[in-house]
């Protein structure tokens, strides 16, 4: 099988369609499709479903996919090991939830920028799904993802902790008076793509709230997510200190919940297994040392 077949059929699964796995590899949609295809006919069997809202892994594309993750998550260690002098320097990919990289990291990769200035590092933003994937088959270096993870293939560091709070129009003034002014089906949740935790766990408390047939709206940005809250279209899920640094926040409401609720860690995941190269390990002390992050 060659190796780029593997990865091409990695990133559609990861990312559930063509169109966005070409965007992410940086090519054009034939050439994704051409790979996937034949990577099918040398196994001799389907790998995808394909259908109206994309393409979903067969059996055989199941049992595949955690064998192409560590081989592409392999080769790219390779060539980074052998590269690998001692001195932090060349390519550090590194994911993140949108949340934590608009309030959390800032600081962090200054510092980093200003103790590694050869390290070319790269940030991309994602769902804590999509995130662990990357992780899990060489996307990223390292991804800080809502926790709990717990993955034979990945080790975990503590970084932050969040309080996560309801956000809704600044017409409702507590959450006692939103959740007796809105329709018995509940408000909008406004919420992020399938795969992100914080949307997860806000379904869960439109459950136990008795809102489980409530409207779900997705929005691609966090600057989206609050200004539509603030225009009264719904409400949301975010980590308190995202709301009250954002720009927005005198247009909104913060409702405190529970601490079952509103109790969440940002973990950072790296493979466990494999080559620890000193450009990450660079990206880890300087973690450690950060103001912001729980000691491991």
């Amino acid at each position: 099988m060659e190796l780029s077949d593997i990865h091409t059929f990695a990133a559609v699964a990861r990312t559930g369609g063509i169109t966005r796995a070409a965007e992410e590899l940086n090519t054009v949609q034939s050439n994704v499709t051409q790979r996937v295809k034949a990577l099918e006919a040398e196994i001799g069997t389907p790998l995808f479903e394909r259908h109206s809202r994309g393409m979903s892994l067969t059996g055989a594309g199941k049992r595949l996919l955690p064998y192409a993750q560590r081989m592409t998550a392999l080769s790219r260690e390779a060539v980074l090991a052998a590269r690998d002098d001692g001195e932090p320097k060349g390519p550090l990919s590194i994911g993140s939830m949108e949340t934590t990289a608009a309030v959390r990291l800032p600081p962090l990769l200054a510092d980093f920028h200003r103790r590694f200035p050869a390290v070319r590092l790269s940030l991309r933003t994602a769902t804590t799904a999509d995130l662990v994937a990357g992780v899990l088959e060489g996307a990223f270096d390292g991804a800080f993802v809502a926790g709990p993870i717990a993955h034979a293939d990945l080790t975990a560091t503590s970084a932050f902790r969040e309080e996560l709070v309801l956000v809704s129009a600044r017409r409702w003034s507590s959450l006692a008076e939103l959740r007796a002014g809105t329709p018995e089906s509940g408000p909008t949740a406004l919420v992020f793509r399938t795969g992100c935790t914080y949307r997860q766990r806000l379904e869960q408390i439109f459950v136990e709230f008795g809102w489980p047939s409530a409207a779900r709206f997705e929005l691609g940005t966090l600057d989206g997510m609050i200004g539509c809250v603030a225009a009264d279209m719904g409400v949301t899920l975010l980590p308190r200190a995202v709301v009250e640094r954002n720009a927005m926040n005198g247009s909104v409401s913060i409702h405190t919940l529970s601490p079952s609720h509103a109790r969440v860690e940002t973990l950072f995941i790296r493979r466990g297994a494999g080559h620890q190269y000193t450009a990450l390990s660079g990206f880890i002390s300087c973690l450690k040392k950060n103001d912001d992050v729980i000691a491991a």
